[in-house]
């Protein structure tokens, strides 16, 4: 997979598909680029996807992470995103984005709103943050060490995928059966978190209480324009809906739609469902300028 230099660090990157028009997808934390793969296919013709890994993620570069995880920070990921787009020369887009990538995207809006079109984002961390506690920081750190607990934590990203007893405390997921090919993406992202930054692991709670108690991002939510869709599936128990319909109602371009049975990862349950949303937002749009 080709690299991107961003900064001081070089960031693994791909592409879906060609066209005039071009969307950048933002992964979430402990993710990667490959989290849209099988839904990729199904994209409409016309459109260019770019996928790219943050720092301490996928194929980019692993920093040690700075005091406080300074260089892991929600500004420093959207600096990093930023600065690929500089080195791909990409002069404008749109943005798709899952999880903790909403935030990220949040702030490439508002350092450069002109630079960016429509944003679809899939059960988005919001620009109020999130909060963790330490007992959640403390399993964070936990995963970084055991790769039972990492695979019994993150199967609640993608619930809908496992036979739910088994998504029980103290269980171990299960597959449902016959899931073919959804199984085989999960497995291998899956191990692509395993090998995730320390700062990814820890800097991102850590920022994300950070944006959250001080608000930032939170008052300047007027500000951003951009014409966006927000999607929540109903079985998403890591993305309070209170702060999804506080964004939607402040942000003045913005429209939450909740999916049936679906958890915190479409592109993973159901990609195909996912791309039918990106086709109908991204296709047929006129050519990026």
């Amino acid at each position: 997979m080709p690299r991107v230099k961003a900064g001081d660090v070089h960031l693994g990157w791909c592409s879906w598909g060609e066209g005039d028009v071009t969307v950048v997808f933002i992964h979430g934390n402990l993710a990667c680029k490959e989290w849209i793969d099988l839904a990729a296919s199904l994209f409409p013709s016309g459109v260019r996807v770019i996928g790219i890994d943050w720092r301490g993620c996928g194929e980019s570069d692993r920093p040690p992470p700075g005091a406080d995880f300074v260089n892991y920070s929600m500004r420093q990921h959207a600096q990093d995103m930023l600065a690929a787009l500089d080195a791909l020369q990409i002069t404008r887009c749109h943005l798709a984005t899952h999880s903790t990538g909403g935030i990220i995207a949040a702030r490439m809006l508002l350092a450069q709103p002109e630079r960016f079109g429509r944003v679809l984002a899939l059960d988005p961390v919001t620009p109020l943050g999130m909060t963790f506690n330490a007992d959640q920081i403390g399993l964070f750190r936990s995963m970084m060490t055991s790769r039972d607990m990492t695979r019994a934590v993150m199967a609640t990203a993608a619930p809908t995928l496992f036979v739910p007893d088994s998504l029980a405390p103290g269980a171990a997921p299960r597959f449902r059966e016959g899931l073919g090919e959804l199984q085989a993406l999960y497995e291998r992202v899956l191990e692509r978190t395993f090998g995730v930054a320390e700062g990814v692991w820890l800097g991102t709670p850590v920022h994300l209480n950070l944006e959250r108690e001080s608000g930032e991002l939170a008052r300047r939510m007027a500000e951003i324009a951009h014409p966006h869709l927000v999607l929540w599936g109903e079985k998403d128990g890591w993305i309070a809906p209170a702060d999804l319909r506080t964004m939607a109602a402040t942000m003045p371009d913005c429209r939450l739609v909740v999916v049936p049975g679906i958890g915190h990862s479409m592109n993973l349950e159901q990609p195909a469902l996912y791309a039918g949303y990106f086709g109908a937002w991204f296709g047929g749009l006129p050519a990026n300028p």
